[in-house]
């Protein structure tokens, strides 16, 4: 099978290498950028770039006039990086059709698990059985079993422990699990992720104790 092709575009040669190191040991083929300008070149040369690590503050071409370009042409994932944690510059990454926003400094075991997330979300890196920790999804047959004991969820519920598995180890926010679970268009309140969320934890027993609260702001999957 071919390995899917990452595109990692940063002016810190460090950066590009640390990234290529880690992206490397969870065998994706690696292509890097030291300015806007040499990104745009690469990406409409392979054309077959699975996914985007873009920074925002580079010479020559900054990651918005990159992003903008490549949004033109292709719908390929993005995601941007900046030293800056601003508000206006996240929503501005949305705006311009970024598809996942990381402030520096980051760990680069929770960017490639973004990475890994954000491919089977879009479709390009597919898994047919999600298994962890005695929990084993099975998306063909739309069936879980639990340390080998099928259980009963309801398509929510099925739905959101999907999303906690493919994201594990990534806090989420009640907002973010709103927006990817139940879709931008619900206009809900929290309480009804809370809900669900007690709900699943009890049908998964002793393996509930992997969706961890996260005060303050949502939940994350873990499993120690």
């Amino acid at each position: 099978m071919e390995k899917l092709k990452i595109l990692v575009v940063d002016d810190e040669e460090r950066m590009r290498k640390l990234l290529q190191d880690f992206l490397k040991m969870k065998d994706y083929e690696v292509l890097t950028a030291g300015d806007g300008e040499e990104a745009i070149d690469i990406f409409f040369q392979k054309k077959d770039i699975a996914l985007v690590i873009l920074d925002v503050m580079m010479p020559k071409m900054d990651g918005w006039e990159v992003l903008k370009t490549i949004r033109e042409h292709s719908k390929v994932p993005v995601i941007m990086l900046t030293a800056r944690s601003e508000e206006s510059d996240e929503l501005k990454g949305f705006d311009y059709g970024a598809d996942e926003y990381i402030s520096k400094p980051f760990s680069p075991k929770i960017l490639v698990a973004r990475v890994e997330a954000l491919l089977r979300r879009t479709g390009v890196q597919k898994e047919e059985v999600l298994e962890v920790g005695g929990i084993r999804m099975d998306e063909s047959a739309h069936s879980v079993t639990v340390d080998g004991k099928e259980i009963e969820l309801s398509f929510k519920e099925y739905e959101l422990l999907q999303y906690f598995i493919e994201n594990r180890g990534i806090a989420l926010s009640r907002e973010k699990i709103l927006n990817n679970v139940w879709n931008y268009d619900y206009f809900g309140d929290a309480r009804t992720i809370d809900t669900h969320v007690k709900k699943l934890r009890a049908k998964l027993e002793s393996r509930g104790d992997y969706i961890k609260t996260v005060w303050g702001m949502g939940y994350k999957f873990e499993v120690e």
